[in-house]
């Protein structure tokens, strides 16, 4: 479903990742769909999409995914794997919740490019403070 304009307002304040460009397509039970429109500012000297626009886009829709119904989930820890370059000019970042413990939680969040590649994987383990 679209996110409420709540929803929306309350992750502008996710500062680095918005004024990066990243934005909500949609959210579910611990479930988000974000994405980003790829500038030349996103880019490294070779022309190839940066690694940390990639953990960015995928940290926020993590950020949403487990935050957007009740806010106080933290990222514990996160590793991310490139599995190729990015295509086109759009990434979108896709969070499942794996596992939703009563303190910690597992989400695996899946970078695609405009050509609807995987390009890189994140999972991140979230801690909800009590």
């Amino acid at each position: 479903m679209k996110p409420s304009e709540e929803t929306v307002k309350l992750f502008e304040k996710d500062r680095f990742a918005t004024d990066n460009g990243a934005v909500i397509d949609e959210v579910d039970d611990h479930y988000a769909r974000c994405s980003l429109r790829v500038e030349a500012k996103h880019r490294n000297a070779m022309g190839a999409v940066m690694g940390g626009v990639y953990f960015t886009l995928a940290d926020f829709a993590f950020a949403v995914a487990a935050n957007w119904q009740e806010i106080g989930t933290v990222s514990l820890h996160s590793d991310i794997a490139y599995l190729g370059a990015a295509r086109g000019d759009v990434l979108t970042a896709e969070a499942v919740c794996v596992k939703n413990g009563r303190t910690t939680s597992y989400y695996r969040i899946e970078v695609k490019d405009a050509q609807g590649k995987t390009a890189a994987v994140v999972n991140t383990t979230g801690y909800r403070k009590e």
